[in-house]
C-alpha cells in the first residue's frame, strides 16, 4: 500500500494483541474477534512514547494483516476511526453498515 513501511508484528493470540518492539518498549494493539471481524479496542505504548507517525505505520501493517486474513475491521477506538479517515484506501476493510 501507499507509503507502507514493513513492521516486525506478532500477532499475539493468547494477549489478543498484535505487538512489536520499540526502543521505548512494547507497542501493542488490542483486538477481538467475532465472525470475521476484527475489533481494534485498544492502542498500548510506552510511557511518554509519542511516535504518531509510528503508531499509523504499525496500524497500516496490521490492517494488511487483515486484508491477508479476509477480515472486516470494526474501529472501537477513536484514534482508529481517524486512522480510517486519513487512510481512505482501507476503507473497503469496514463492515457493511459502518460509517466514519
Amino acid at each position: 500500500m501507499d507509503g507502507l513501511i514493513t513492521i516486525e508484528i506478532k500477532d499475539n493470540t493468547f494477549a489478543r494483541q498484535f505487538e512489536t518492539t520499540v526502543e521505548e518498549g512494547l507497542v501493542s494493539v488490542e483486538y477481538s474477534f467475532q465472525e470475521k471481524k476484527i475489533f481494534l479496542t485498544k492502542i498500548n505504548v510506552p510511557e511518554s512514547y509519542e511516535n504518531e507517525e509510528f503508531i499509523c505505520n504499525f496500524l497500516k501493517n496490521i490492517m494488511e494483516i487483515a486484508l491477508e486474513r479476509k477480515f472486516k475491521v470494526v474501529p472501537i477506538l477513536p484514534k482508529i476511526v481517524v486512522f480510517f479517515k486519513k487512510n481512505p484506501v482501507y476503507k473497503e476493510l469496514l463492515p457493511p453498515g459502518i460509517r466514519l
